[in-house]
């Protein structure tokens, strides 16, 4: 019986993952460019507990391993002596042509790269490369009105992504195994960008959350460790040769359903949500709220279909779990700036 009390978990054990062992077949000696800040944080222990040697592209800036919250001291040292690490600017080309050429990696996770220059050295460094793996974004889709986005759809050239897209097809012009993984909106510990902390930080203040139009939008949340699986799935896969999925949560929310999904997993109260157009305030550069003001979501079945990917959390518990493991611990990236709610809030109150 379902009391509708998200569940708590003692440890991190995702589905399918030791499947894919026996399918990888053996050892892989790994690059993950990037893996210090969130993705890779939870990738790279996937990697390891599976046996591959795993090195990180850095530049060194941030410690290379730290403990995560509700890791064991013994887990901990155990991920810790077996990371190794590679420091470098991945736009010092030459260097990352000879530093890579002289290690032959088999498989390269490519976590943080913008831009298809950023990738060439790579490639070119790798010439029995067998797989390179590539976080994209569902950025890349040009807005539709037929949804949810599906891998096949129409691509946006102009979008803010489009470094991501011209990756793609270098990518398959120089014949590389490529996958590339396209995420929605990736919430859960340690989460970098302001999604499900922006929500947090108004919920503790109790104060009311500022949601633009109706607020009956449309959107969809992954979190980062289900997103870490599917990344997992996809090495040594034939099934994701050149190919692309789209991956996030498994049910799609509205900006209101979010708010109070928000306040759920933290334990607050109902929250006050006041909705407001975009249109009647100017915020200057600052960013009134963390999502596009439209609907944005996509299917995640071809994933589910070949690879046999599923999500392991639902909204709430996910949303429950980051809460748990970050901002519940007084822990978070970026501190609160209600500038733009106060001037939203102000106006509210002007015209009552």
């Amino acid at each position: 019986m379902d009391s509708g009390v998200p569940k708590r978990r003692r440890s991190w054990k995702p589905r399918g993952a030791r499947v894919q062992v026996s399918a990888a077949a053996d050892s892989k000696n790994i690059l993950v460019m990037g893996g210090t800040r969130f993705i890779g944080v939870f990738l790279s222990r996937l990697l390891v507990k599976e046996g591959h040697q795993v090195t990180l592209f850095t530049r060194g800036k941030a410690p290379i391993t730290q403990q995560l919250p509700g890791e064991s001291d013994a887990e901990y040292a155990d991920f810790s002596s077996k990371i190794q690490h590679l420091k470098g600017d991945r736009m010092d080309f030459e260097f990352v042509k000879t530093s890579l050429a002289a290690k032959g990696y088999d498989v390269v996770y490519d976590i943080n790269g913008r831009e298809a220059v950023e990738v060439e050295p790579i490639i070119d460094a790798l010439p029995n490369l067998e797989q390179y793996i590539y976080c994209s974004s569902a950025g890349v889709y040009l807005k539709s009105d037929l949804l949810p986005h599906c891998e096949a759809d129409a691509v946006d050239p102009k979008s803010r992504h489009k470094g991501k897209l011209e990756t793609e097809s270098l990518l398959t012009a120089r014949g590389v195994n490529w996958t590339s993984i396209r995420p929605v909106y990736i919430y859960g510990p340690l989460n970098y960008n302001p999604v499900e902390e922006w929500f947090f930080h108004r919920l503790k203040a109790g104060r009311p959350i500022p949601i633009p139009g109706a607020g009956n939008q449309i959107t969809q949340l992954g979190h980062v460790k289900d997103l870490a699986t599917a990344f997992n799935l996809v090495l040594g896969n034939p099934k994701a040769s050149q190919q692309i999925f789209n991956i996030s949560g498994a049910k799609y929310v509205t900006f209101d359903g979010l708010a109070r999904a928000c306040a759920k997993a933290g334990g607050f109260p109902e929250p006050e949500l006041v909705h407001y157009k975009p249109k009647d305030f100017d915020f200057g550069k600052k960013k009134a709220f963390p999502f596009r003001d439209q609907h944005f979501f996509a299917s995640i079945e071809k994933a589910t279909r070949e690879l046999g990917w599923t999500p392991e959390f639902d909204l709430v518990e996910g949303l429950t779990d980051s809460y748990n493991l970050d901002f519940g611990r007084g822990t978070f990236r970026k501190a609160a700036d209600f500038t733009t709610d106060d001037m939203i809030l102000g106006k509210k109150l002007a015209t009552v």
